[in-house]
């Protein structure tokens, strides 16, 4: 009998730990609600494409989780491997699923070539990923025209310069000196080149040219405020954003420095101001995703456009 209680009493403890470890186990560790800020940005590799000259070009984006933008400046933190194709990667992270933000062309001679974006956040392991061609199913043809014809808008910085698609069609210098804290003038030319069908009702009127401005590079705050010529489009009739769907502060498409092109061609431009002296980059996308086959989730029809500006003090 007092063998007996003894196992009795044995089994009783095992069981007894065993519900200790299954109630750690279960704690709802991995279900806390994530912090606003400290999560480790994703570099993405949005595919490749077949240019007509026999390189290739490599389209990447990113994934910020934060509630805040984050600055991974250009070095050990943020570079580009090989080290050739380093340079235009950016350095500032807004907030949410940035699609195609810059591209990476590999020459014909080295068609063959990796080339990874690194990025390491803060104390948070490096991530990486690499741009390469070895999967069709990876292959971006958005270069030619999308079933309702929708391509890549003609852009580029200035009033009258030459415009260009492309996913980096140009990077131009600011013609002009430009001090700290003071109002700066951003214009971008722009133009859809798409054919459409007028009988189809959706085209009745010509679709308008979206132009998204930011800060690509640089060590200080860019603040972007409006253009006393700029339509503000309402909410409505952008419809919903169907970027980032389920993620923590997925990409916006309002604010200051987001502007509508009416027509086929026009000028978008914004006033930015620049905290702080240095070398900055501005990034501008220009798209025309009010056109039903064309949308950052379907990987078409967008163009990206440059402009480094010093700023003095």
């Amino acid at each position: 009998m007092q063998q007996s209680r003894k196992i009795l009493s044995m089994l009783g403890l095992v069981l007894l730990m065993l519900i200790s470890v299954s109630g750690q186990a279960q704690q709802p560790r991995f279900l806390s609600i994530a912090p606003p800020e400290g999560l480790p940005i994703i570099p993405i590799m949005e595919g490749w494409v077949a240019n007509p000259d026999g390189t290739r070009s490599f389209s990447f984006g990113y994934l910020n989780r934060n509630e805040t933008a984050v600055e991974i400046p250009l070095g050990d933190a943020n570079f580009l491997d090989p080290a050739e194709f380093g340079s235009m990667q950016p350095t500032h992270f807004s907030p949410g699923r940035h699609t195609g933000v810059f591209s990476v062309t590999v020459p014909v001679d080295k068609i063959d070539t990796e080339v990874w974006w690194n990025l390491k956040t803060d104390d948070q392991d490096t991530v990486r990923v690499p741009g390469r061609a070895d999967r069709a199913g990876y292959e971006l043809d958005f270069i030619l025209p999308r079933p309702e014809g929708a391509l890549q808008p003609l852009a580029g910085f200035g009033e009258s310069r030459d415009i260009s698609p492309g996913l980096l069609a140009s990077v131009r210098d600011y013609p002009d000196s430009v001090t700290a804290e003071s109002e700066v003038l951003l214009t971008v030319r722009a133009k859809d080149n798409s054919v459409r069908d007028s009988s189809d009702p959706r085209y009745a009127e010509i679709l308008p040219i979206g132009v998204t401005f930011n800060k690509h590079q640089g060590p200080g705050t860019v603040i972007f405020t409006r253009h006393p010529d700029t339509v503000v489009v309402a909410k409505s009739e952008r419809g919903a954003d169907p970027l980032c769907q389920g993620c923590r502060g997925s990409a916006k498409r309002d604010g200051p420095n987001v502007v509508s092109v009416p027509g086929q061609e026009g000028l978008a431009r914004v006033y930015a101001n620049f905290s702080e002296p240095g070398n900055y980059i501005i990034h501008a996308k220009v798209d025309n995703f009010s056109s039903s086959d064309s949308s950052d989730t379907n990987q078409c029809c967008w163009t990206n456009v440059f402009q480094r500006i010093t700023v003095t003090p």
